[in-house]
């Protein structure tokens, strides 16, 4: 083994100068505060993309009305509806012979369970479920036009009622049931209508929109902006700071997914009876579904952090794997560069977050890739100085005879020309120097 194989494999960064006390605690202070506004925004971007963006509502409410339970709770209310808009009893007695007329009332009475698993019937049709699909996105559209004081969709914001209306489906269970035309026309217009907003309700409805949505975007950049703050005063402790960072996304997506968890339970537990806390539980998971992915997305870019800090951290095994590839990174940047740009657009085909199906996030993260592979190489620049030097050294070196390459006098001289031709620092000269002579 040459000096220079030697004096790379004992080469090690200079320990950076640790953060001095004051400086420290700026530093994780800011941090902390990141990370509570990270949670605050999550829940804004949440509110801002799930109950405000009409697509969203759209998939939701698809997933809703196929959920058997849903449709079971569905199917119960349509069925209460009908039987109070409409004397069902005295229908059927219409369509009766004479001398079974007096069946009717029972006979009402015994069809109502019946009739239940009959609207889940009609409700589990592809043409029914899009009616309900249309129906709840037109009221998803007029709340927020009239949340965001807009006109337009036929309600006065202050003087109106946003509603569900499902009367198309009472008077379709209706027929099917076999009550007649006319007292199906007879049904009130605002049977079945599920009232979602009133106007008493709508001045405190649209401030709090107004708040969602300047929160949504400057939570995001405050958060951003702290965060690169904190990582520019952790000068000597940049790495740590990184991987405190990481941690901080971790805990905040653990929360979130905590909150959706306890939340959901309290909803159920106070909101719903006995009877319907399996469809409350289920359509509070299908309308909290983007909240749950945002918390994933939190810990997924955690661990993503703290991984690249462990890579660039002082053990073994790190160091070992620096060591490995820092002939491609060092020597060939541009294939190295080549390689993380492969894994990058695979990364961004799979789409793993919404961040990463947007034109920023996709911009975001690739800048944050490249800032990364620089950091590394620079890293790896000064751990490993002599990594491309060692090839070409122990080539020439095994080309030598035995008896040229065996005395310390000769391996010294050699040294000397190397510094003097400027392949070796002094720093390095004196490493191998005390190699050579030990």
């Amino acid at each position: 083994m040459t000096a220079f194989a030697r004096t790379e494999r004992s080469a090690v960064v200079t320990p950076a100068v640790g953060l001095g006390r004051g400086r420290h605690i700026v530093v994780n202070l800011l941090v902390v505060v990141a990370a509570v506004l990270a949670l605050v925004s999550i829940l804004t971007l949440w509110a801002d993309r799930q109950l405000l963006d009409n697509n969203a509502w759209k998939r939701a409410s698809t997933q809703v009305i196929q959920d058997p339970e849903v449709r079971t709770a569905l199917s119960t209310f349509l069925v209460n509806q009908l039987y109070q808009n409409v004397d069902v009893a005295q229908a059927l007695e219409n369509q009766l012979p004479p001398n079974v007329k007096h069946l009717a009332g029972p006979l009402a009475s015994a069809l109502r369970q019946p009739a239940t698993a009959t609207a889940a019937a009609i409700l589990a049709r592809p043409r029914v479920q899009q009616l309900w699909i249309n129906t709840t996105t037109v009221a998803h559209e007029k709340l927020v036009n009239v949340l965001e004081n807009k006109t337009g969709y036929g309600i006065s914001t202050g003087k109106g009622v946003v509603t569900v209306d499902l009367h198309g489906l009472l008077t379709e269970l209706g027929a099917d049931l076999g009550v007649s035309a006319s007292a199906l026309e007879k049904i009130p217009p605002d049977a079945g209508a599920i009232t979602v907003m009133r106007s008493d309700q709508l001045a405190a409805a649209q401030k709090g929109v107004r708040v969602v949505r300047v929160l949504s975007v400057w939570l995001t950049v405050a958060v951003v902006g702290l965060l690169t703050f904190a990582v520019f005063l952790a000068r000597g402790g940049r790495r740590r700071t990184l991987r405190n960072v990481g941690w901080a996304f971790v805990v905040v997506g653990l929360v979130v997914l905590l909150v959706r968890r306890l939340a959901g339970n309290y909803a159920v537990d106070a909101l719903a009876s006995p009877g319907y806390r399996v469809t409350v539980r289920d359509v509070w998971l299908i309308g909290t579904q983007i909240l749950g992915q945002l918390g994933g997305a939190a810990i997924l870019y955690g661990l993503v952090v703290i991984a690249g800090t462990v890579l660039a951290g002082p053990m073994s095994w790190a160091t070992s794997l620096r060591r490995l590839i820092a002939p491609t990174v060092n020597r060939r940047p541009g294939l190295a560069a080549l390689g993380v740009g492969v894994l990058y657009l695979w990364i961004v085909e799979s789409g793993p977050t919404h961040a990463l199906r947007t034109w920023w996030g996709v911009l975001s993260f690739a800048v944050l890739i490249a800032i990364g592979l620089v950091a590394l190489r620079r890293q790896m620049l000064a751990e490993f100085p002599l990594v491309e030097r060692r090839v070409a050294a122990d080539a020439s070196t095994e080309a030598e005879p035995a008896e040229a390459r065996g005395s310390v006098a000769d391996e010294l001289a050699r040294l000397v020309a190397l510094r003097d031709a400027g392949a070796l620092s002094d720093d390095e000269f004196n490493r191998a120097k005390a190699l050579a002579l030990s």
